[in-house]
């Protein structure tokens, strides 16, 4: 399985992973959270400066409301307390106008922080993502060889077959479309030839990929298996479907495997 595949594959089976998986939902989090803010952290954050921002301004509009109360009141007095507030209208007219040059510097301030918070946020998003692509992609690779390594060993031991580890190269690229490795656990019992592919999750074309690694395989070296096998723990639906059209045992255990 090369890389761009296994990539694929988590892409695609990460997300059902983490909504079903609380264990492993877990894991990632509190391996991420190391070294980035939560979201709740940022969000946090965002919403304290909105309520500072949102308290200012109906501190202000109190202020005009209360001014403006008085002027009616003062409005009803008599000429010389009519000028004398007119005076202070002007003043606080003006001081209204400095108060709203400085509210809108604030609201300049707050919305650069705020683009400022944006781009750092989205900046700790991608950064996750790919340590989460990158976290998968080596979970797969380990995961494989180590259910590879413990099949050997099973069978050998307990049931008394030849596990064999083929590796060849495809010039002609019959199965990937372009030369590439070939790699199949081939077992013997009995002069019986059974190939095994093993992975961490199958999906549809993971499945038509195995059939295409067989048939090389065949090919090659003349010789017809007798049954195909299929491990996983994960296959989809729609890979189960394509490998019981192409004769393909599936099991998601290797001791679940019928001698």
């Amino acid at each position: 399985m090369n890389t761009e595949s296994l990539k694929e594959n988590i892409r695609r089976e990460l997300p059902t992973l983490l909504r079903e998986d609380a264990s492993l939902r877990t894991f990632i989090l509190e391996l991420v959270s190391q070294d980035f803010p939560r979201r709740v952290e940022t969000d946090d954050r965002f919403y304290q400066m909105l309520g500072e921002l949102r308290r200012d301004r109906e501190e202000q509009t109190r202020k005009w409301e209360d001014d403006n109360r008085k002027w009616e009141e003062s409005n009803r007095q008599s000429q010389q307390d009519r000028e004398e507030q007119t005076r202070k209208w002007e003043e606080n007219n003006r001081q209204w106008k400095e108060s709203r040059v400085e509210q809108n510097q604030k609201w300049e301030e707050t919305n650069q922080r705020f683009d400022a918070l944006h781009q750092e946020i989205m900046a700790q998003a991608s950064k996750v993502d790919r340590n989460i692509g990158a976290l998968g992609s080596r979970w797969g690779i380990q995961s494989e060889k180590a259910f590879r390594d413990a099949l050997a060993a099973i069978l050998e031991k307990s049931f008394g077959v030849q596990v064999i580890n083929v590796n060849e190269y495809d010039d002609v690229g019959e199965v990937f479309g372009r030369p590439d490795q070939v790699e199949l656990d081939v077992i013997i019992k009995n002069g019986l030839l059974i190939i095994c592919e093993l992975k961490s999750s199958f999906g549809k074309a993971d499945m038509y990929i195995f059939e295409r690694k067989v048939r090389f395989y065949e090919k090659r070296h003349q010789q017809q298996a007798n049954r195909l096998i299929a491990i996983s723990p994960m296959i989809d639906a729609r890979a189960r479907r394509v490998g019981d059209q192409l004769g393909i045992e599936m099991y998601g255990d290797s001791l679940d495997v019928p001698q």
